[in-house]
């Protein structure tokens, strides 16, 4: 269930900074600027797109605009990883995860 998000992985000119380029807008005309050390208690794609990057501890800073992630990364981390993280956003049945049946909402 879901699709794979295609993601296209740039580099930038300032070091310790990624684009990640994919084929679905996460936010429409807005910028959504996020930082470590923000709550983050949205459900948007943009939102969720964060809230992942930030779980791998590589991340200080997401910035998102229409199709457009980029990650400052943390002192002395670098990306791997990260893009398949957003590949895989809204995929909801991975390998090993059990599908319910109508018997599970009972």
């Amino acid at each position: 269930m879901g699709e794979p998000v295609s993601v296209i992985q740039k580099s930038s000119s300032n070091h310790g900074v990624i684009r990640l380029e994919t084929n679905r807008t996460f936010t429409g005309m807005g910028h959504e600027r996020y930082k470590a050390s923000d709550v983050i208690v949205g459900d948007r794609p943009p939102d969720v797109a964060a809230r992942a990057l930030f779980a791998t501890g590589q991340v200080d800073q997401v910035h998102v605009y229409a199709q457009t992630i980029t990650v400052t990364l943390g002192q002395g981390a670098d990306s791997d990883g990260l893009k398949e993280i957003v590949e895989n956003l809204f995929i909801h049945y991975l390998p090993g995860v059990e599908v319910p049946d109508e018997s599970s909402f009972d």
